[in-house]
């Protein structure tokens, strides 16, 4: 089993403030220039996002997640395992991705996942807390230290109509307090997108402004790097220097009618839905 170390700073620290890291707890071995680096295994769970779809490569996706693990080659030994699935909501994650995940058995696995629930008419949320809690607790059990995010507005980005960025943005900050609790259980390594100052630049996004632009996907990627040393993982973040195919405007005119019109045209009915009995409700309520 993958045993997790603690790490207390005590400096200045009373015993109400005195806090505790989960530092990965990565094998180490010395390679033939006598230099000792770990075997690290991440398994990353999700969506579209963390897939690497808006970071297109020759042979497929790449992502956030891909050029993490790239970065930290360099240092590591690393088995990288991406589970994540275009499309997946939280119930395919707890029921599909999360059992492969456990049998890799990772020292750190990322758990970022939700935009296509709150896109959803059948949004739930207390059905989406219990599924990720679930998730979380289960890959904390074997001892993995878990990576999350908090969501940026994504209404804004995205630039909906008032009736439906009001649902998506309350559904947003619910999905936001989810995180939070894992993180405050768990002591995941989180990544507030609130608080990135690109993260509402049109270059941080791809021409259909739900994926990140491989830009997007590199500076989160950095984000956990940075984080991650103060988790015992030294390596040399990726960068922001983009090495990933060159974009055409055909390409992206292709990308949008085959992939993302469809996409926004089940999604965005499934929350204009919803959005609408809302505002019929809130009319019943005035009458």
């Amino acid at each position: 089993m993958t045993m997790v170390n603690w790490d207390s700073d005590t400096s200045g620290a009373t015993t109400e403030s005195l806090r505790r890291r989960a530092l990965i707890a990565a094998p180490t071995s010395t390679d033939a220039a006598d230099v000792r680096c770990s075997y690290v295994r991440f398994a990353a769970l999700g969506d579209s996002v963390t897939h690497g779809m808006g970071d297109p490569l020759h042979d497929g996706c790449r992502g956030w997640a891909g050029i993490l693990a790239g970065a930290m080659l360099d240092a590591h030994d690393v088995s990288f395992y991406n589970l994540a699935r275009p499309g997946a909501s939280v119930a395919d994650v707890r029921s599909g991705q999360l059992t492969d995940a456990l049998d890799h058995r990772p020292h750190m696995a990322s758990l970022i996942v939700g935009l296509n629930d709150a896109m959803r008419s059948n949004w739930n949320a207390d059905k989406v807390r219990a599924d990720l809690l679930h998730v979380a607790q289960c890959l904390a059990a074997q001892g993995v230290v878990l990576l999350t995010i908090r969501f940026h507005d994504h209404s804004t980005v995205m630039r909906l109509p008032r009736f439906l960025a009001g649902p998506m943005r309350r559904r947003i900050e619910a999905l936001n307090e989810i995180y939070d609790e894992i993180h405050e259980r768990f002591d995941s390594v989180q990544v507030d997108l609130t608080k990135h100052p690109g993260v509402y630049d049109r270059e941080f996004w791809s021409i259909d402004r739900l994926h990140p632009s491989e830009l997007g996907h590199r500076a989160l990627a950095e984000e956990f790097a940075a984080l991650l040393e103060d988790r015992g993982l030294t390596f040399a973040g990726p960068g922001l220097d983009l090495d990933g195919l060159d974009v055409t405007r055909w390409d992206e005119v292709r990308w949008v009618m085959l992939v993302v019109v469809p996409w926004l045209g089940r999604r965005a009915g499934d929350l204009a839905l919803s959005a609408t009995a809302a505002f019929l409700g809130s009319l019943l309520r005035v009458r």
